[in-house]
């Protein structure tokens, strides 16, 4: 009642017409009517019906205060809303084309205040809108498709420019204009409305024609019954003008399938704590459709519940509730999902400008590194050039190819622990790539890449001068050394041999070190730790420290004295004479240049200054 304030008051009105109003309410609501409090009430300062001596005060104090339920005939008073309201808002076809009747209007409207939201202004949400539909349609046994009915809907909420739902007069206009219709005539929908009116309104669950039989005479009549959740009415004809009797429901109330006799078929009773009721149907179908809507009744009692379908519009406005709750929070779902993407994109970007950047840094590397090697062959060429003048240094080759056996051993534990090393800084890779430093730290980190080799670089020319003081000393040493050549042949040959087996094992060390070296490479992050640890392990091993150096330039290489040469050569010359062969001069600088790998270099003298030359770069 309460949502029907408004329409009572649809503006200012004249103080007679508010005593008129004001007369009926208290005629339709069964209450005293006291015209007293309404001249106090008005006075000559009114500033509106809301105002604070307007109408609507005056109504919930003296009026709707006053209303008490049950104590007046719901019908009459929609019967004087809608009086108020049609007159204003309703229109009606001049020319006749109406589908509905002011009285097929009147229950369409109460039919859509018992649907409608409670809150105001008054709407039809289209879940109610289908539901209602479907209720009219389908007592007029037709059907409508779900897609129809949605752009219907839809439609009818553009042409409204509306998208909550439809108000009453839009709602009454779907009905007479005929689109949902299918060409029904007026009869026809008005005996659906008032079917549907009297389901919801009235709450009439279920009637038609069954068989009754008498309580005293014992015989069987015919009787229009109608079904509501309190009780079970019973008439003379479907009119229901002239009633004749009534079964109350309640909790302990309950109904029964009774087997056929007497020429009667399709029999059921209801059984009430003070009498049985026996009925027939016309068929079994009738008989359960009753049996189930009595059963509701009893049910709805039991429950406490006055209307099935009070109870099922709320159950409706849940459901609605619930899914408007799960689309809120599908909608939540999806907008985290998109921030979180939007999120990993950004990341995602942050982490391709981090790894451009890593991927400069190693090209600058590996253009460093190739011009470092570069040089670095040059440099081997120049002294593979010299190699030939010292032929001399063939007396300490079995001195030289024992430090060589200790170096290869030297370099494959190191080649080893880089390995590990390797290992380790890749797992810390892995975890250190999500706090990778900006691009300012990786530039930061280039430049001191680029003192060190500047670093190296110096270094590199002076060990140049140092081998070039060394190959001026080796050609010295080389006029004494050819007149030894001849004795020494023979044993040079197989020290030659082994030689060789000592530069193919130094080839494979020196290949497994710059493997070892470009996966090292690319394990550049971790600039701290990197540097701690390549100082540690990538500090190259000097010669020096297992040998007395002399004023030679070259690193690794020291003259033997006289005695000790000379009992290098008898040593050799007794080897050469137990392997039965003679090499001669030229034969035995091939075989050096073999040792050499046909580059002919001193290996006595490169293989230290390489190990200073080829540093593994540290990151």
């Amino acid at each position: 009642m309460a949502h029907r304030e408004r329409s009572l008051c649809p503006g200012p009105l004249r103080f007679h017409w508010q005593k008129v109003l004001s007369h009926n309410l208290y005629t339709v609501l069964h209450i005293p009517h006291d015209p007293v409090a309404l001249e106090e009430h008005f006075r000559d300062d009114d500033d509106g019906p809301v105002s604070s001596q307007g109408y609507m005060p005056y109504l919930n104090k003296y009026i709707l205060d006053k209303v008490e339920e049950g104590a007046f005939v719901k019908e009459h008073f929609d019967e004087l809303c809608w009086t108020l309201t049609a007159k204003k808002n309703y229109r009606v076809d001049s020319n006749g084309n109406s589908m509905l009747s002011n009285e097929d209007a009147f229950r369409l409207w109460c039919l859509f205040n018992f649907l409608s939201e409670d809150k105001y202004p008054l709407i039809m949400v289209p879940d109610e809108v289908e539901y209602l539909l479907k209720k009219v349609l389908s007592s007029m046994s037709l059907e409508v498709g779900l897609g129809e009915l949605e752009e219907l809907l839809a439609q009818e909420a553009q042409a409204a420019q509306t998208s909550g739902g439809l108000s009453v007069w839009q709602f009454l206009e779907l009905f007479n204009s005929g689109r949902c219709l299918r060409g029904v005539g007026r009869d026809t929908l008005s005996m659906a409305i008032h079917e549907v009116y009297q389901e919801l309104i009235q709450d009439v669950l279920k009637q038609g024609y069954l068989w009754k039989r008498g309580h005293l005479r014992r015989n069987w009549t015919e009787r229009w019954f109608q079904l509501q959740p309190s009780c079970l009415c019973y008439f003379g004809s479907e009119e229901c003008k002239e009633k004749r009797g009534t079964i109350p429901l309640d909790a302990q109330c309950c109904v029964e399938v009774l087997p056929d006799r007497e020429g009667k078929r399709c029999m059921f009773c209801v059984k009430t704590a003070s009498r049985t009721y026996e009925m027939s149907a016309s068929d079994t179908r009738q008989r359960q459709e009753w049996t189930a809507a009595i059963q509701t009744a009893i049910r709805l009692q039991a429950e406490g519940k006055t209307s099935l379908h009070k109870d099922l519009k709320q159950k409706r406005r849940e459901q609605r509730e619930q899914r408007e709750r799960r689309r809120a929070a599908k909608e939540e779902e999806l907008l985290r999902l998109q921030q979180l993407q939007e999120e990993k994109e950004r990341k995602l970007q942050e982490l391709e400008l981090l790894q451009e950047a890593q991927r400069q840094a190693e090209r600058l590397l590996q253009e460093e590194e190739e011009r470092r090697r570069t040089q670095h062959r040059e440099l081997q060429q120049a002294l593979e050039g010299q190699l030939r003048e010292a032929e001399q240094a063939r007396a300490s080759m079995q001195a030289e190819m024992e430090l060589k056996k200790e170096e290869a051993a030297r370099q494959r534990q190191r080649i080893q622990e880089l390995e590990e090393m390797q290992q380790r800084l890749q797992e810390a890779l892995q975890l250190e790539v999500k706090a990778r430093r900006d691009e300012e730290a990786v530039r930061l980190a280039q430049t001191r890449l680029l003192e060190e080799e500047e670093d190296k670089l110096k270094q590199l020319l002076q060990l140049k001068e140092e081998q070039e003081r060394y190959i001026e000393r080796a050609q010295q040493e080389k006029q004494e050394l050819q007149q030894e050549m001849a004795q020494q042949s023979r044993s040079l040959q197989r020290a030659q041999q082994q030689l060789e087996e000592v530069r193919q094992n130094r080839q494979r060390a020196d290949e497994d070190v710059e493997a070892a070296q470009k996966k090292l490479r690319q394990a550049s992050t971790n600039v701290k730790h990197w540097n701690v640890q390549m100082n540690r392990l990538m500090h190259p091993i000097e010669p020096g420290d297992k040998r007395p150096t002399t004023s030679s330039s070259f690193t690794g290489f020291q003259p033997l004295p006289l005695a000790r040469r000379d009992s290098s050569l008898k040593r050799l010359t007794r080897w050469g004479s137990q392997g039965n062969r003679t090499p001669s001069p030229s034969s035995s600088e091939q075989q050096l240049k073999s040792l050499n790998g046909g580059e002919e270099a001193p290996i006595s003298a490169s293989t230290p200054q390489e190990d200073k030359l080829d540093p593994p770069p540290e990151n």
